[in-house]
């Protein structure tokens, strides 16, 4: 899980929090939310009033996504978790035990900082025991007087979960009974979905071929942004009309069909900019495209088209999926494309298809 670090500055000679975090489209969505935040180029980080109001905001917002660390910041110290801050020394090996057994069974980072992390969260809870004196009551109290108190989500628990289900089970032997472990019921939401004529606005708002071309083969091919910026000139094949995403979420390779009009585009970028490594790069050349600009190049689209709904690069993810759907696309294919290791996920573009909802008439027309 992301790491979030609040730090008090003083900037222009006003009291003020830096919020720091790696680059995420999702959570930078959030922090813009909170009133008067904004980017400092100086520090690097965001920025908001310092106050207990906001940093309760920040806990609010960031409940389940993120681990909030109050970086030497005495004052609001006490707000938003009740345990204790300090790893014991024990605790500290363990995890990093864990993290090397991660590592050896090529768990991506991204899952082994998600997973110790969230390991880091529960031990720091019960940093007065040891790890072997755990047990399973302990970890109905964590999740009755941290989560719950808390007010984290679902999905935040579940992660702590099978942080602790799969560091108990691997690396620590203890007399815990694994299997009476439960996980919180999962929360149904429904992905965001935009309306061909928003996707087509959207698509066409950049004269830039570039910008066009990057937002364009997202949501033509159902990709993911770092699938898209990791993406080399040579996995366009354009003889059979397919393009190959090489080792994606689930070190995964999989295939996505490419449209006509996406290939005659692309070679029109490609000879204006002539790419040397990466198919999208950056101002330096042969380094990918940079994730942040290309959130500012969909909000460019957005600004310029007049669409005011927070719609990230993820939308165009969940569109292209949803309008397959509704084109009549099997959802084994649809899954396949998308990268998904079970039909369970993919189903849930189902819920949000209006093609046989639209034919449905309410009752309230008769009246």
């Amino acid at each position: 899980m992301t790491e979030i670090i609040l730090e008090p500055v003083l900037h222009r000679n006003k009291k003020q929090m830096l919020v720091k975090f790696p680059y995420n489209n999702k959570l930078i969505q959030l922090i813009k939310t909170i009133d008067g935040a904004r980017w400092s180029q100086t520090h690097k980080s965001w920025l908001i009033k310092d106050g207990e109001q906001n940093v309760k905001e920040i806990y609010r917002l960031f409940e389940g996504v993120a681990v909030i660390d109050l970086k030497n910041n005495i004052e609001h110290a006490n707000i938003g978790s009740p345990s204790p801050t300090n790893l014991t020394d024990e605790a500290i090996q363990k995890i990093e035990k864990f993290k090397y057994w991660l590592r050896s069974k090529r768990y991506s980072e991204s899952t082994i900082s998600t997973y110790t992390d969230a390991l880091k969260t529960f031990l720091r809870f019960y940093n007065t025991k040891t790890v072997h004196e755990i047990g399973n009551d302990d970890i109905i109290n964590f999740n009755n007087k941290y989560i719950l108190a808390n007010k984290y989500s679902a999905s935040f628990q579940n992660q702590v979960v099978n942080a602790i289900k799969l560091f108990f089970r691997k690396i620590e032997n203890t007399n815990m009974d694994i299997g009476q472990i439960h996980r919180p019921k999962r929360e149904k939401r429904l992905p965001n979905v935009l309306s061909k004529e928003e996707v087509k606005l959207i698509l066409n708002a950049h004269g830039n071929i570039k910008h066009k071309a990057m937002l364009s083969l997202i949501y033509s091919c159902g990709l993911r942004c770092g699938e898209l910026l990791s993406l080399k000139p040579e996995h366009i094949d354009s003889n059979r009309n397919v393009l190959i995403i090489k080792q994606a979420k689930g070190r995964k390779d999989r295939i996505a069909p490419l449209s006509i009009k996406i290939v005659e585009m692309l070679r029109a970028y490609f000879v204006i900019y002539k790419p040397s490594f990466y198919l999208f790069e950056g101002q330096t050349k042969g380094q990918p495209y940079d994730a942040r600009s290309l959130q500012q190049v969909l909000k460019q689209s957005l600004e310029k088209v007049k669409i005011y709904k927070p719609v990230s690069l993820h939308w165009l993810r969940h569109s292209y999926a949803t309008h397959l759907l509704e084109n009549g696309t099997d959802l084994r294919y649809i899954q396949e494309i998308l990268g998904h290791s079970s039909s369970k996920t993919t189903e849930i573009y189902t819920h949000v298809s209006t093609k046989n909802i639209q034919k449905i008439t309410s009752p309230f027309d008769y009246l």
